[in-house]
Protein backbone atom coordinates (compact mmCIF):
# COMPACT_ATOMS: atom_id res chain seq x y z
CA UNK A 1 0.00 0.00 0.00
CA UNK A 2 1.39 3.40 -0.38
CA UNK A 3 2.92 5.65 1.98
CA UNK A 4 1.36 8.99 3.08
CA UNK A 5 4.32 10.98 1.15
CA UNK A 6 2.98 9.01 -2.49
CA UNK A 7 -0.46 10.00 -1.83
CA UNK A 8 0.29 13.40 -1.20
CA UNK A 9 2.69 13.99 -3.92
CA UNK A 10 0.62 12.18 -6.20
CA UNK A 11 -2.27 14.89 -5.15
CA UNK A 12 0.18 17.35 -5.61
CA UNK A 13 1.03 16.63 -9.18
CA UNK A 14 -2.78 16.23 -10.61
CA UNK A 15 -2.65 19.88 -9.75
CA UNK A 16 0.35 20.80 -11.40
CA UNK A 17 1.44 22.36 -7.99
CA UNK A 18 4.29 19.24 -8.43
CA UNK A 19 6.29 17.64 -11.02
CA UNK A 20 7.17 13.82 -11.25
CA UNK A 21 9.76 12.80 -9.28
CA UNK A 22 9.33 15.81 -6.54
CA UNK A 23 9.91 15.80 -3.00
CA UNK A 24 8.43 17.94 -0.16
CA UNK A 25 10.74 20.01 1.91
CA UNK A 26 10.32 20.06 5.70
CA UNK A 27 8.02 22.80 5.83
CA UNK A 28 5.76 21.33 3.04
CA UNK A 29 6.11 17.56 4.90
CA UNK A 30 4.52 19.43 8.32
CA UNK A 31 1.69 21.35 6.78
CA UNK A 32 0.40 19.04 4.06
CA UNK A 33 0.33 16.04 6.62
CA UNK A 34 -1.47 18.21 8.56
CA UNK A 35 -3.99 19.29 6.05
CA UNK A 36 -4.17 15.40 4.92
CA UNK A 37 -5.29 14.51 8.23
CA UNK A 38 -7.86 17.59 8.68
CA UNK A 39 -9.73 16.27 5.95
CA UNK A 40 -9.51 12.62 6.66
CA UNK A 41 -10.82 13.87 10.31
CA UNK A 42 -13.37 15.46 8.84
CA UNK A 43 -14.94 12.33 6.73
CA UNK A 44 -15.10 10.77 9.96
CA UNK A 45 -18.48 12.55 10.37
CA UNK A 46 -19.35 11.16 7.35
CA UNK A 47 -20.80 7.99 8.05
CA UNK A 48 -20.60 6.06 4.86
CA UNK A 49 -17.00 6.89 4.77
CA UNK A 50 -16.29 4.42 7.77
CA UNK A 51 -16.06 1.09 6.34
CA UNK A 52 -15.77 -1.22 9.66
CA UNK A 53 -18.52 -1.71 12.13
CA UNK A 54 -17.16 -3.03 15.02
CA UNK A 55 -18.21 -5.14 17.86
CA UNK A 56 -16.83 -4.44 21.83
CA UNK A 57 -18.02 -6.13 24.68
CA UNK A 58 -17.66 -4.85 28.30
CA UNK A 59 -18.81 -6.48 31.67
CA UNK A 60 -21.38 -4.94 33.89
CA UNK A 61 -21.17 -3.38 37.55
CA UNK A 62 -24.54 -4.20 39.48
CA UNK A 63 -26.58 -1.23 39.80
CA UNK A 64 -23.89 1.24 37.97
CA UNK A 65 -26.00 2.75 34.71
CA UNK A 66 -23.64 5.18 33.51
CA UNK A 67 -20.36 4.44 32.02
CA UNK A 68 -17.32 6.85 30.67
CA UNK A 69 -16.31 4.97 27.23
CA UNK A 70 -13.28 6.53 25.24
CA UNK A 71 -9.27 6.04 26.24
CA UNK A 72 -8.89 5.69 30.04
CA UNK A 73 -12.84 5.26 30.44
CA UNK A 74 -14.65 2.81 32.05
CA UNK A 75 -15.20 1.15 28.79
CA UNK A 76 -11.43 1.83 27.74
CA UNK A 77 -11.85 2.14 24.01
CA UNK A 78 -11.35 4.88 21.30
CA UNK A 79 -14.28 7.09 22.07
CA UNK A 80 -16.89 5.84 19.22
CA UNK A 81 -18.35 8.41 16.77
CA UNK A 82 -21.77 6.69 17.07
CA UNK A 83 -22.94 3.31 18.65
CA UNK A 84 -25.38 1.65 16.10
CA UNK A 85 -27.94 -1.69 16.11
CA UNK A 86 -27.53 -4.10 17.18
CA UNK A 87 -26.44 -3.68 20.72
CA UNK A 88 -27.30 -6.49 23.59
CA UNK A 89 -26.84 -7.87 26.97
CA UNK A 90 -25.42 -11.63 27.19
CA UNK A 91 -26.19 -13.18 30.82
CA UNK A 92 -24.09 -16.19 32.29
CA UNK A 93 -26.12 -18.76 30.40
CA UNK A 94 -24.65 -16.64 27.24
CA UNK A 95 -28.91 -15.55 26.60
CA UNK A 96 -28.97 -12.36 24.43
CA UNK A 97 -31.68 -9.67 25.49
CA UNK A 98 -31.19 -6.53 22.40
CA UNK A 99 -31.13 -3.06 23.75
CA UNK A 100 -33.19 -0.47 21.76
CA UNK A 101 -30.86 2.93 21.80
CA UNK A 102 -32.62 6.10 22.41
CA UNK A 103 -31.61 9.61 22.54
CA UNK A 104 -30.41 11.71 25.29
CA UNK A 105 -34.08 13.51 25.06
CA UNK A 106 -35.41 10.67 25.78
CA UNK A 107 -33.13 9.20 28.28
CA UNK A 108 -33.61 12.01 29.86
CA UNK A 109 -37.77 11.57 30.34
CA UNK A 110 -37.50 8.57 32.29
CA UNK A 111 -38.71 9.47 35.80
CA UNK A 112 -36.71 7.07 38.00
CA UNK A 113 -33.01 6.40 36.13
CA UNK A 114 -31.61 4.80 39.31
CA UNK A 115 -33.84 1.73 38.73
CA UNK A 116 -32.42 -1.74 39.60
CA UNK A 117 -33.72 -4.30 36.67
CA UNK A 118 -32.36 -7.78 35.78
CA UNK A 119 -31.33 -6.76 32.37
CA UNK A 120 -31.18 -3.53 30.85
CA UNK A 121 -33.45 -2.81 27.82
CA UNK A 122 -32.31 0.65 26.82
CA UNK A 123 -28.89 2.24 25.85
CA UNK A 124 -28.42 6.19 25.33
CA UNK A 125 -25.14 8.20 24.46
CA UNK A 126 -24.61 11.56 24.84
CA UNK A 127 -21.79 11.69 22.22
CA UNK A 128 -19.32 13.89 24.83
CA UNK A 129 -16.22 15.12 24.30
CA UNK A 130 -13.78 15.30 26.74
CA UNK A 131 -10.30 16.87 27.67
CA UNK A 132 -9.95 12.58 28.09
CA UNK A 133 -11.69 12.07 24.34
CA UNK A 134 -14.14 10.44 26.63
CA UNK A 135 -18.29 10.11 26.64
CA UNK A 136 -20.61 8.65 28.82
CA UNK A 137 -23.15 5.46 27.96
CA UNK A 138 -26.51 5.36 29.87
CA UNK A 139 -28.25 2.05 30.39
CA UNK A 140 -31.71 1.51 32.00
CA UNK A 141 -32.74 -0.13 33.81
CA UNK A 142 -29.61 -0.16 35.78
CA UNK A 143 -27.77 -3.87 35.17
CA UNK A 144 -28.03 -6.71 37.49
CA UNK A 145 -24.22 -8.68 38.41
CA UNK A 146 -23.03 -10.93 35.44
CA UNK A 147 -24.10 -9.51 32.86
CA UNK A 148 -21.69 -8.17 29.61
CA UNK A 149 -22.41 -5.52 27.19
CA UNK A 150 -21.90 -5.64 23.43
CA UNK A 151 -21.86 -2.55 21.63
CA UNK A 152 -21.56 -2.24 17.94
CA UNK A 153 -19.92 1.13 17.05
CA UNK A 154 -18.32 3.21 13.98
CA UNK A 155 -14.89 4.39 15.25
CA UNK A 156 -13.11 7.02 13.64
CA UNK A 157 -11.24 6.92 10.46
CA UNK A 158 -7.48 6.55 11.82
CA UNK A 159 -4.77 9.88 10.68
CA UNK A 160 -1.60 9.49 9.48
CA UNK A 161 1.02 9.89 12.35
CA UNK A 162 4.51 10.24 9.75
CA UNK A 163 5.07 10.59 6.01
CA UNK A 164 6.01 6.96 5.88
CA UNK A 165 2.94 5.24 6.98
CA UNK A 166 1.18 3.03 4.95
CA UNK A 167 -2.24 3.42 4.05
CA UNK A 168 -4.31 0.61 5.47
CA UNK A 169 -7.89 0.72 3.99
CA UNK A 170 -9.76 -0.82 1.47
CA UNK A 171 -9.70 -0.55 -2.18
CA UNK A 172 -10.99 2.75 -3.62
CA UNK A 173 -9.60 4.94 -0.87
CA UNK A 174 -6.21 5.73 -2.24
CA UNK A 175 -8.11 7.38 -5.00
CA UNK A 176 -10.39 9.22 -2.86
CA UNK A 177 -7.94 10.49 -0.82
CA UNK A 178 -5.46 11.62 -3.44
CA UNK A 179 -8.40 13.22 -5.54
CA UNK A 180 -9.58 15.05 -2.63
CA UNK A 181 -6.69 16.19 -1.39
CA UNK A 182 -5.69 17.76 -4.19
CA UNK A 183 -8.99 19.38 -4.33
CA UNK A 184 -8.78 20.22 -0.96
CA UNK A 185 -5.33 21.65 -0.80
CA UNK A 186 -5.46 23.57 -3.35
CA UNK A 187 -7.16 26.57 -2.74
CA UNK A 188 -4.63 29.78 -1.98
CA UNK A 189 -2.23 27.86 -4.09
CA UNK A 190 -3.48 26.95 -7.76
CA UNK A 191 -6.93 26.18 -9.68
CA UNK A 192 -8.19 23.00 -10.00
CA UNK A 193 -10.44 21.79 -13.11
CA UNK A 194 -14.20 21.11 -13.01
CA UNK A 195 -12.97 17.16 -14.11
CA UNK A 196 -10.93 16.95 -10.98
CA UNK A 197 -13.40 18.23 -9.10
CA UNK A 198 -15.58 15.84 -10.76
CA UNK A 199 -13.77 12.71 -10.45
CA UNK A 200 -12.95 13.52 -6.32
CA UNK A 201 -17.17 13.49 -5.59
CA UNK A 202 -17.58 10.40 -8.14
CA UNK A 203 -14.66 8.16 -5.82
CA UNK A 204 -16.16 9.59 -2.83
CA UNK A 205 -19.21 8.23 -4.31
CA UNK A 206 -18.00 4.78 -4.90
CA UNK A 207 -17.00 4.29 -1.12
CA UNK A 208 -20.19 5.58 -0.21
CA UNK A 209 -22.22 2.89 -2.12
CA UNK A 210 -19.61 -0.03 -0.91
CA UNK A 211 -20.38 1.09 2.54
CA UNK A 212 -23.63 1.61 2.68
CA UNK A 213 -25.64 -0.39 4.92
CA UNK A 214 -28.04 -3.55 3.62
CA UNK A 215 -31.55 -2.13 5.22
CA UNK A 216 -33.50 -4.91 7.75
CA UNK A 217 -37.21 -4.44 8.22
CA UNK A 218 -38.78 -5.72 11.17
CA UNK A 219 -41.99 -5.43 12.83
CA UNK A 220 -42.28 -2.92 16.10
CA UNK A 221 -43.02 -5.53 18.92
CA UNK A 222 -46.55 -4.57 20.06
CA UNK A 223 -48.04 -5.71 16.33
CA UNK A 224 -45.56 -8.92 16.37
CA UNK A 225 -46.15 -10.42 19.86
CA UNK A 226 -43.84 -12.31 21.10
CA UNK A 227 -44.12 -15.36 18.31
CA UNK A 228 -42.35 -15.28 15.15
CA UNK A 229 -43.61 -13.11 12.28
CA UNK A 230 -43.35 -12.76 8.83
CA UNK A 231 -42.46 -8.75 7.34
CA UNK A 232 -44.48 -10.13 3.96
CA UNK A 233 -47.49 -11.66 5.90
CA UNK A 234 -47.35 -9.88 9.06
CA UNK A 235 -47.85 -11.56 12.72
Amino acid sequence: MPATSTMILNALVMTGEKPLGSTLDTDEQRYYLSRLNSMIDSWTNERLMINQLSQTSFSLTASQGTYTIGNGGNFNMTRPTRIVDPCFIRDSDNSDSELEIIDMTAYGRLVLKTSDGTYPSYLAYDYGFSATSTASVYLYPEPDSGLTLFINTLQPLTNFSTMSQNLIMPPGYQDAIESNFAVRSAPGFIQVSQDLKDHAVQAKKAIKSQNLPAPVSRLDYGIAGTGRSNILTGP
